[in-house]
């Protein structure tokens, strides 16, 4: 890719880095050190099809696939593959305590609830929660707009549940 180009992709997604962050919060949420070999390989798979983006779809939309696909495609292979030995929870939360972003309490307790839900479920709601409309998350998941209706309802629904205070 030369320079030209090179600007034109830094353009292009670092307005849009928030979808790599929320992509892999969803994925993989409490696992430091798998949390950024998703954001390194998201920002690879971006760069590498960078050349193929047509322009056909809004950035953000080709963005939110190339996402959405790569996090899948990585957490499949890390279920095959063995794991090593993770780091302790004090030791991981050592690593994020410089993390300055960190979201607040009831945010954390969202994302624990979105890690929750299947894959697919997890995309639809993270576009909707990035304010995409039923047509673009349609387009996105390969799902009907109806379909996208549908899950959206009973997401709301599982999410609220799961949200609710334990008495």
């Amino acid at each position: 890719m030369g320079a030209e180009q090179e600007t034109a992709f830094l353009k292009d997604v670092n307005p849009n880095l928030g979808i790599v962050h929320s992509v892999c919060r969803a994925y993989v949420p409490r696992r430091a050190s798998e949390y950024d070999d998703v954001y390194q390989d998201i920002m690879y798979q971006l760069w590498k099809s960078y050349p193929h983006f047509k322009g056909e779809s809004k950035f953000s939309t080709w963005m939110y696939r190339v996402a959405l696909n790569t996090a899948i495609a990585h957490l499949r292979r890390s279920v095959r593959a063995p794991r090593e030995a993770e780091l302790t929870p004090a030791v991981a939360d050592a690593a994020r305590a410089a993390d300055s972003a960190r979201a607040d309490e009831d945010l954390e307790r969202l994302y624990r609830a979105i890690e929750e839900l299947s894959d697919i479920d997890k995309a639809i709601v993270l576009l909707h929660l990035d304010d995409h409309g039923y047509d673009e998350i349609a387009s996105v998941t390969g799902l009907t707009r109806t379909n996208v209706s549908v899950r959206l309802v009973r997401i709301r629904r599982t999410l609220s549940e799961r949200l609710q205070p334990t008495r």
